[in-house]
């Protein structure tokens, strides 16, 4: 019994010493969590600063506009004339709408096409291109082409097909022109209706 009410008198003694050791000890990591969060805060006027200093990540310029991005591969110091032309082997009319671009190497370029057909039946067809030089067709990357699928026009349908390019900028510089021609023409086989 004697043991039992000393031990009971020591806790007694002790819980209060121990209640204010973990107030001490919680009021030191609150402490500690508010001068984290303040110093993460203050990093980032810091870090602007810093990159601004050394030049590295600048996302907008001295006036505020945001900087635009450039291609770096897009060769600026020449422009290549792509001409552009069409020809129709079948029941339609076949043209550009355009008859030649200016484009840089390396530039992405977008030009359309547009075909009609004159029948009052559905016609599937398919467009062949062909350059001049010979020797640009190697340079010469189709993104998005018509002529990757045949098409399906339906009776008296009009459709612009547009040509997705870019130009190699390996292209030799001697080449200054290029002409890009498609011929345009009907293929057999039955064709199936499409569905709208």
């Amino acid at each position: 019994m004697h043991a039992d009410t000393a031990r009971r008198e020591q806790s007694g003694r002790l819980l209060p010493r121990r209640r204010a050791l973990n107030r001490t000890m919680l009021l030191k990591l609150v402490v500690v969590a508010v001068v984290m969060f303040g110093f993460g805060y203050a990093l980032v006027p810091v870090y602007r600063q810093v990159c601004e200093v050394l030049g590295i990540n600048v996302l907008t310029q001295k006036d505020g506009t945001v900087a635009p991005p450039t291609n770096t591969q897009v060769d600026l110091t020449r422009t290549v004339t792509i001409e552009l032309d069409g020809n129709a082997q079948g029941p339609w009319r076949f043209r550009p709408t355009q008859r030649s671009v200016d484009v840089h190497p390396g530039a992405m370029t977008t030009v359309v096409y547009e075909v009609v057909n004159t029948q009052a039946r559905t016609v599937k067809a398919q467009a062949i291109p062909s350059y001049a030089p010979q020797s640009a067709m190697p340079h010469f990357k189709k993104v998005e082409c018509f002529c990757f699928q045949e098409q399906v026009l339906g009776p008296n349908e009009a459709r612009q097909m547009p040509v997705v390019f870019f130009i190699d900028p390996k292209l030799p510089r001697e080449v200054k022109n290029i002409t890009l021609s498609y011929t345009f023409f009907e293929i057999g086989g039955a064709v199936t209706a499409r569905k709208e």
